[in-house]
């Protein structure tokens, strides 16, 4: 465990951290493949009535280009659609990652993230548009400003949804994802598992 969360918090190269714990580097590699889709989180499959959450897309730098695309950032990088509880701030879902350069709505469906809350109320930014997400109000066309009731509902969505942008500053503290060295799946274990450490501290 102190191993893996080491390599993940640190993103050293296991030459650097392999003789830090006093193994070999192939010791250290198979230790951090065999446990960490152990530590990945588990995807609430139940929710509330009364639940609200939300959703949005964060790109990940990866070096494994099979299973990256150049994205905006013009880097090679995964996709993930992260969902956290709008109250308790803890992630809900993680989806599979897909390549940077998907559109966020293709990637809400295809990642899993969809079937996962099935119908509870998930909140999203504009790109989500034609989702059936809450997103905030826009202008139609020829229209110059909204109306004050539409302005003052994006307002406080946007103050709502800003918790999930908060739950990716503290995730990517973590250096891993940062820069993914990790080829295949270890990308998505160690965003699962980076989201399942991360609501453990919010539980306390």
């Amino acid at each position: 465990m102190l191993l893996v969360t080491t390599y993940w918090r640190t993103n050293l190269t296991l030459r650097q951290l392999a003789p830090l714990l006093g193994i070999s580097k192939s010791a250290a590699d198979r230790v951090i493949r065999h446990l960490g889709p152990l530590l990945a989180l588990r995807p609430r499959k139940r929710f509330r009535k009364d639940t609200v959450l939300i959703v949005d897309g964060t790109l990940v730098p990866v070096r494994d280009h099979t299973v990256a695309e150049q994205s905006k950032n013009y880097r090679y990088s995964t996709n993930h659609q992260v969902v956290i509880d709008a109250d308790t701030r803890l992630v809900m879902v993680v989806g599979r990652p897909l390549p940077g350069n998907r559109n966020v709505c293709k990637a809400w469906e295809l990642s899993g993230a969809k079937a996962a809350v099935g119908r509870t109320t998930v909140v999203a930014d504009g790109g989500y548009r034609g989702t059936g997400l809450v997103i905030p109000h826009r202008r139609e066309r020829g229209q110059y400003e909204l109306p004050a009731w539409k302005e003052e509902h994006n307002a406080s969505h946007r103050q709502v949804r800003a918790r999930v942008e908060h739950a990716f500053a503290r995730m990517k503290a973590w250096k891993i994802l940062r820069d993914c060295r990790l080829k295949g799946d270890g990308v998505h274990h160690a965003m699962s598992g980076i989201a399942r450490l991360h609501n453990l501290v919010l539980s306390g």
